[in-house]
């Protein structure tokens, strides 16, 4: 497989993952907000997914609507859902050859829905959650469709690398927000509606009913979100198939001087999987989660030089 094909295949499921995320995301915090008796502040969530400078955004980060509006809409913003998946479109143009007929209309039809003025209207005057429901549907669709239709070849394992790897990034970071709200507000720490709002936002929620009974407390989440392996969303779950997938390939010899990439993937799986939750919560959770942002992101460094950046 050629390496740029590789890469769009890739960056396709990345792009996808993220947008999943965000929208999930923007869904829960949206509901949250309606009931705040305060005033609610979207900063966190903006800056998990577009960074500390949100370029683009000229509303108050308490108006729901507008950040809404930027984050799903808006132009000005590189990481919109808009832009995201006008992205992801292009990308799938570029391979339509080794993509299923059905997962190139899938998307197709992603791309056309995000920029229905319908839709936009919809979200400018109406119930935003059923805006957001319908576009968390179409990538759905796409996991579906992708996943009953898409031979299990190289291709098929780039897509799963791309998706596995932006979604341990994802629940790092927003791991890392919600205990850096409570560093700065420690009441946060035994608020039961805050865990559930950070496990409904990642589709946790109902898998954490069923394994912690005694109610919802930070450890008991961390532990999930880092080391369930049952948790599709959990940062050893996504690392394990990250690690099946490069093997896959590495056996079928698709890629070739792996070895400090498979390196890579292993230390960070090990670190993870023999860490204990008790021993974070009495050390620097913060730096314990940079280290492993930090060292996803040269996983994710190593995977450009390895596989895509060949000439």
């Amino acid at each position: 497989m050629l390496s740029r094909v590789a890469e769009s295949l890739y960056w396709i499921s990345r792009y996808i993952e993220r947008t999943d995320g965000m929208l999930r995301m923007l869904k829960i915090n949206y509901a949250a907000s309606q009931d705040a008796v305060s005033e609610f502040s979207w900063s966190p969530v903006i800056r998990i997914f577009c960074g500390p400078k949100w370029a683009g955004f000229d509303g108050s980060e308490f108006n729901s609507r507008a950040v809404l509006l930027y984050m799903v809409t808006e132009r000005k913003n590189p990481n919109s859902i808009m832009n995201i998946v006008t992205q992801v479109r292009e990308n799938a143009r570029s391979v339509q050859d080794h993509i299923t007929k059905d997962v190139w209309q899938c998307l197709n039809e992603y791309y056309h829905t995000v920029k229905d003025p319908k839709l936009i209207a919809m979200l400018k005057k109406e119930d935003p959650i059923s805006v957001l429901d319908i576009l968390i549907k179409q990538g759905m669709l796409f996991y579906g469709t992708t996943e009953i239709t898409m031979p299990r070849n190289e291709g098929s394992s780039f897509m799963r690398i791309g998706k596995y790897l932006e979604r341990s990034i994802q629940s790092v970071n927003i791991l890392d927000s919600k205990f850096g709200s409570v560093d700065h507000n420690p009441d946060l720490l035994t608020n039961a509606t805050y865990w559930k709002h950070l496990l409904l936002s990642i589709g946790g929620y109902e898998l954490y009913l069923k394994t912690y009974r005694q109610g919802f407390e930070a450890e008991n989440v961390l532990e999930q979100v880092v080391l369930n392996n049952e948790f599709p969303r959990s940062v050893i779950y996504s690392l394990n198939h990250l690690n099946r997938y490069f093997e896959r390939l590495k056996e079928d010899g698709q890629i070739y001087n792996a070895a400090n990439l498979i390196f890579l993937i292993g230390r960070l799986q090990s670190k993870v999987k023999y860490t204990s939750t008790k021993g974070l919560k009495k050390g620097d959770l913060h730096i314990y989660l940079a280290e492993i942002k930090s060292e996803l992101y040269s996983i994710g460094n190593a995977i450009n030089q390895t596989c895509f950046n060949l000439s």
